[in-house]
């Protein structure tokens, strides 16, 4: 049989069909299968769930913002790398571009304690101590931004957390290099916007205006 499998594979090409000649023909492929179905049933059902769990923690772990036509906050921010880069005007214009409605925009060096309470939900990881000194390092440029969707679309115009994975065109996929400077911030989830945007700005400091290009925006 195994020679059989190995003249199968080897075998030219049928005259006049530039084709090898067909699976049916190869006793290999059936022989690999009469293996793997004579394994013990209770070994391949212990497999089989521990990939199904695998699966699903994988899929969790990769849940996309959901885009939603209502209309939402965002809180977007330059983090003190794009702005000793001078990449403020470019990332602005990514969301302007877009569509988005600015209504709150400000420069301000973080303090330590507002630092810490942002990123609260990572003061677990080893890496927090040096994110806090990242953040606290230079000015950071805050915004909020509003518009049906934002958040998810400006997950999207943001890119992947690592730049080296972020696709091009993205603010990260074009304009960083490594995770630990990866330029900007933007918010999660619609919660996490308005929770984002009371943290950062102050009471009055949103202002509240319409944009004259909207109706050529939105029906």
């Amino acid at each position: 049989m195994e020679t059989m499998a190995v003249l199968a594979r080897t075998a030219p090409p049928l005259a006049g069909t530039g084709r090898r000649p067909s699976a049916a023909l190869r006793p290999s492929a059936s022989l690999s299968f009469a293996s793997a179905s004579s394994r013990p049933r209770a070994t391949l059902g212990l497999r089989a769930a521990g990939g199904a769990r695998a699966a699903g923690a994988r899929r969790a772990a990769l849940r996309p913002v959901v885009a939603s036509s209502e209309v939402e906050q965002s809180y977007i921010m330059i983090k003190p790398d794009g702005v000793q880069r001078g990449l403020v005007g470019e990332i602005i214009s990514r969301f302007e571009k877009k569509g988005f409605l600015l209504k709150g925009l400000k420069l301000f060096q973080c303090p330590k304690g507002l630092a810490q309470e942002h990123y609260k939900d990572l003061k677990d990881r080893p890496f927090f101590p040096k994110l806090i000194d990242y953040i606290t390092s230079g000015p950071v440029i805050c915004m909020a931004w509003e518009g049906e969707g934002v958040v998810a679309s400006a997950r999207k115009l943001i890119g992947a957390t690592n730049p080296l994975q972020a696709e091009p065109g993205t603010i990260r996929g074009d304009l960083a290099v490594q995770t630990g400077r990866n330029v900007v911030h933007g918010s999660d989830s619609p919660d996490n916007g308005k929770r984002e945007i009371a943290l950062w700005f102050k009471e009055g400091e949103l202002c509240q205006w319409e944009s004259v290009q909207t109706p050529w925006l939105l029906e």
